[in-house]
């Protein structure tokens, strides 16, 4: 079994970004990590499934390893680990440093929800398809 290589996205710390302590904002950390989890579902997904479902964070956890101060620049890295469990799954993230360290780590547990109703469902099996490993 390979194992899909993750999808990475590249960010760079604007001054909107930093905190009154110079580096950037714990907040931000977390709007970064639901745009580039979006950004890699519009990637892979379907398009039909845009159409058809939506997903919502059900929990986060976030290890903040180093500062990222402004003008510096992280790259992303995200992918999913098992297979979902009913209506959920974990997606990993880690942010590096232009030096390759790790700045921040991530597990986030997502669920999906019809769109239509706005209800959760089990993860369809061609819906997860794309972002697991053959």
């Amino acid at each position: 079994m390979s194992e899909r290589p993750p999808y990475t996205q590249s960010i760079t710390a604007t001054e909107a970004d930093i905190d009154e302590l110079g580096h950037v904002n714990n907040a931000v950390w977390v709007k970064w990590i639901q745009d580039v989890a979006v950004a890699h579902w519009h990637a892979v997904a379907d398009p039909a499934h845009h159409d058809a479902y939506v997903w919502v964070v059900v929990r986060h956890e976030i290890d903040y390893l180093r500062a990222v101060l402004p003008g510096e620049t992280v790259t992303a890295r995200t992918w999913v680990g098992d297979a979902p469990k009913g209506a959920r799954f974990d997606r990993h993230m880690e942010f590096t440093g232009a030096d390759g360290k790790p700045r921040v780590r991530a597990r986030t547990q997502w669920a999906i929800l019809d769109r239509a109703t706005g209800r959760p469902l089990r993860v369809p099996a061609e819906v997860i398809a794309p972002f697991l490993a053959d």
